[in-house]
């Protein structure tokens, strides 16, 4: 996937986490779309996997990172979409899987059981890992 921007939604426990994703992509040169949340007081994390799914339909070359404090619920959410294919990326080779295998445009990760360092390297892991087609291309489209 050619990334050309990258869509960032978290909610109050994904939002620091959420913070340095964003520092370390301006690093890497990356547009962003930084949905929110703003802050850390307490918001619903559906509202903001809908309106990132929601921006996502609307153009392609984007890839979605969502932010909680699992990622499970905003994995969850985001699917409810059409065209969106959220994972649930928990360490390198599940972040790897998820492009490879399954053509993910979004991840999503669990601020409370995901470490910053392994965050940053599961956001540049997807980034980086192409779909691989073939075999998979078919799998994909049932979805």
């Amino acid at each position: 996937m050619k990334v050309k921007k990258v869509v960032l939604a978290s909610d109050h426990a994904g939002f620091k986490l959420k913070e340095s994703i964003k520092k370390f992509l301006v690093k890497k040169r990356k547009k962003i779309l930084d949905l929110g949340t703003k802050n850390m007081e307490s918001v619903d994390y559906p509202d903001f996997a809908h309106l990132l799914s929601k921006k996502m339909k609307k153009k392609n070359n984007q890839m979605g990172i969502l932010i909680c404090g699992s990622g499970i619920g905003m994995d969850m959410a985001a699917n409810k979409h059409k065209n969106i294919r959220a994972a649930l990326c928990y360490n390198i080779k599940s972040t790897k899987l998820s492009r490879s295998h399954n053509n993910a445009n979004v991840m999503a990760i669990g601020a409370r059981l995901t470490k910053k360092n392994l965050a940053l390297k599961c956001v540049s892991a997807f980034m980086l890992t192409p779909f691989e087609g073939g075999r998979h291309n078919k799998r994909v489209k049932k979805i």
